[in-house]
């Protein structure tokens, strides 16, 4: 039996929430464990990328494809990866 059409999502939205899932979680994953080696000792952070970085990139995954909107999910990801980004830049430059 077919799925019902009213619960698929358009091609362009299921490409988003696709390179979302993929490329995004995984910028996010890389920004958070960035931080942690700025922030932390490198090695244990190091320790926790290797461990913690599949798990927490397989739910960032997760979520890219519960959510109704792939672009949403797109500007989330990519606010997480400024914040970060721009802390660690605090931490380096004062």
């Amino acid at each position: 039996m077919p799925a019902n059409k009213k619960h698929l999502s358009s091609p362009v939205q299921r490409i988003a929430k696709i390179t979302a899932g993929f490329i995004g979680g995984y910028m996010v994953t890389l920004a958070i464990h960035m931080f942690l080696i700025v922030w932390w000792d490198a090695g244990n952070a190091i320790m926790t990328l290797r461990f913690g970085g599949f798990i927490l990139w397989a739910i960032l995954m997760i979520l890219a494809f519960l959510a109704k909107n792939g672009y949403k999910i797109w500007g989330i990801y990519l606010l997480t990866c400024i914040v970060f980004f721009a802390l660690i830049y605090i931490k380096n430059n004062f």
